[in-house]
């Protein structure tokens, strides 16, 4: 797996005063935080293996928090976003959430309940971040295969015995199980359950 970073709440707001009230508050729970004045300056030091959580404000100059969150949804990222607005309307908030926001949160807002939303929101990146490591390693281990051992790993998958493997693939059956241990010992999985579990987990390419 790649290294973990450390989990940070990133704060972007165009307006100094709510980015230092953010902070203290945040800090409070001792939490790392870093604040951006525009959504252009966080995009300067963004990295797709960050983790954490994102606090937006919706209206910034030049981008809105709007268009970063586009933007980070579109590459994979693993940050929790949080959306705040003192304008918020229903429309907003809808948009917000189907793009995949954790929350949306209007102006003048409640300490203890952003607080908590932040806590629920590092949990859910941390999750979304083990997940996609886990799915990282998988994609490397199926690279690692032959495309006769991909043939084999999906007949097994779907339960079909070694004699009937070897019948469709035209092989014999010792070889059709020197090909499925080298398969599993390709993937590291000590049973078959394990494979069609990870399988239908991670839903790898075919």
């Amino acid at each position: 797996m790649e290294k973990q970073t450390t989990p940070t709440v990133h704060i972007i707001d165009d307006d100094d005063e709510v980015l230092q009230a953010l902070r203290w508050l945040i800090e409070s729970i001792h939490v790392q935080v870093e604040t951006f004045s525009s959504a252009k300056d966080f995009l300067k030091t963004y990295k797709p293996n960050m983790q954490g959580c994102l606090i937006t404000d919706v209206y910034m100059p030049e981008m809105s928090g709007l268009e970063l969150q586009d933007k980070l949804v579109n590459s994979d990222s693993c940050l929790a976003i949080i959306v705040i607005s003192g304008h918020g309307d229903a429309p907003m908030a809808v948009r917000a959430m189907k793009s995949g926001a954790v929350d949306f949160i209007v102006k003048p807002f409640n300490d203890q309940q952003l607080l908590e939303r932040v806590q629920d929101a590092l949990t859910t990146s941390a999750k979304q971040y083990e997940r996609m490591q886990r799915e990282k390693d998988f994609c490397r281990q199926l690279e690692k295969l032959t495309s006769r051992e991909k043939q084999v790993m999906n007949l097994v998958a779907n339960g079909t015995k070694n004699k009937l493997i070897a019948q469709e693939l035209d092989i014999s059956i010792k070889t059709v199980e020197l090909h499925k241990h080298n398969m599993m010992n390709k993937m590291q999985m000590t049973s078959v359950a394990d494979l069609v579990r990870k399988l239908v987990t991670l839903e790898p390419p075919s």
